[in-house]
C-alpha cells in the first residue's frame, strides 16, 4: 500500500517540478497548463495517503529512507511553488494596474471652463478586460 503513497507522491514532486519551471521562467502560459496536472496528482497522493491511513499500511523498513526523502522533496518544492505563485500573481497585478492606469485619461488640471466656473473632472471610460490564463 505504501508503494502506491510513494508513486502517487513522485508524481506530485514531477508536476510541481514543472510547474515551477514554468514560473520560473515566466512561461505562465505552460504554468496554467500545468496546474490542471498538479491538481491531478495533489488528488491522487491525498487518496493515496489515505487510504493507507484507513487501512494503518505501515513504512516497512526499506521504505523509510525513501518516504523522507519523498517528504522532503515536496516539502521544498511545495515552499518553491508558493513563492514563485505568489510572485507571478504579483506581476500580473502589475500588469493589470499598469494597463488601467493608461486607460485612464491624464490628470485633470483645474481650471476656469465657461461662465467662470471650475471645469468638471472628465469621468474615466469604462473598461471591460479579459485574459486566458
Amino acid at each position: 500500500m505504501m508503494d502506491a503513497v510513494i508513486t502517487a507522491g513522485t508524481r506530485l514532486a514531477e508536476a510541481l517540478e514543472a510547474e515551477n519551471q514554468a514560473l520560473a521562467a515566466l512561461d505562465l502560459n505552460r504554468a496554467a497548463t500545468l496546474a490542471s496536472v498538479k491538481i491531478q496528482a495533489s488528488d491522487a497522493f491525498a487518496q493515496a495517503f489515505a487510504a493507507a491511513a484507513r487501512i494503518g499500511a505501515r513504512t516497512e523498513v526499506g521504505q523509510r529512507q525513501v518516504t523522507a526523502d519523498l517528504h522532503s522533496r515536496l516539502q521544498n518544492l511545495g515552499a518553491e511553488n508558493r513563492k514563485l505563485l505568489e510572485s507571478a500573481i504579483a506581476l500580473q497585478s502589475r500588469v493589470i494596474e499598469t494597463i488601467a492606469g493608461a486607460a485612464l485619461p491624464r490628470a485633470h488640471v483645474p481650471g476656469y471652463g465657461a461662465r467662470g466656473q471650475f471645469r468638471a473632472p472628465k469621468q474615466a471610460p469604462a473598461l471591460a478586460l479579459s485574459a486566458r490564463v
